[in-house]
């Protein structure tokens, strides 16, 4: 059974979607963060998604009250990603009560600090974050496109231990046009034991039952359930 892991984004402390990582896109769904993390919780929902982007083009986390707010009200297994660039950050990020945490940018730009992290924290609790135009790494909330080829970029750290996976399409992202299903595909011939979690272009309970095909472990999507293109009773039956 795929794992089903709602996102809650956030700018400014008020959960917001972008479409293909464009600020400039941003919409806003709701002031208030906790709400929208307690009615996915009430419908049976176990695990949350959530992306600092205030933190994802700074260099620094910025919404960990957020966070807090978010673990402390809810019951749910956070994952957290977006500005952790150091070790307080991630300090941060566990003190305020992410269960997990994505690392993206640091993880191209500092492999040594990541791969010291996971074997301090455990590889449970580390998720590497690979975000993906043309199956190439983007990093700083997918503004700068860093050359390194996805395959190279997995491989390196699979070696070192790493399990757990975000693959997210850019091009995709935010665009409810379908999940790029062949590139995971793709990832899972490679890597069939990867615990890899699908993100990016979900626009209906359908892409879903495709993706659990595929036999892929999990997926991230927000815009979909906020636009009503997927409910959350319809959810029910992956729980």
């Amino acid at each position: 059974m795929i794992d089903i892991i709602p996102a809650i984004d956030i700018i400014d402390g008020k959960c917001v979607r972008l479409s293909q990582g464009d600020y400039n896109s941003k919409k806003i769904y709701n002031e208030n963060p906790v709400e929208v993390a307690k009615e996915f919780e009430a419908h049976g929902v176990r695990r949350l998604h959530v992306v600092d982007l205030d933190g994802a083009a700074s260099h620094h986390i910025i919404n960990y009250r957020v966070l807090d707010q978010l673990a402390s009200r809810t019951s749910l297994i956070i994952d957290f990603g977006g500005g952790i660039k150091s070790d307080e950050d991630l300090v941060i990020a566990f003190d305020n009560g992410a269960q997990m945490v994505t690392l993206g940018s640091i993880a191209v730009k500092n492999p040594e600090l990541t791969i010291k992290w996971m074997d301090m924290y455990g590889q449970e609790k580390i998720i590497l974050g690979a975000d993906v135009k043309d199956r190439k790494i983007a990093i700083n909330g997918w503004k700068e496109e860093s050359g390194i080829e996805l395959d190279d970029f997995l491989q390196k750290y699979i070696e070192k231990g790493m399990t757990k996976v975000l693959c997210t399409d850019i091009s995709k992202d935010g665009m409810m046009e379908g999940p790029s299903i062949d590139l995971y595909k793709d990832i899972m011939k490679v890597h069939p034991d990867m615990y890899l979690i699908a993100s990016g272009g979900v626009s209906s309970i359908d892409d879903l039952y495709k993706l659990e095909e595929a036999n892929i472990s999990a997926v991230v999507f927000g815009k979909a359930i906020y636009e009503g293109k997927i409910k959350l009773s319809d959810l029910y039956s992956f729980f």
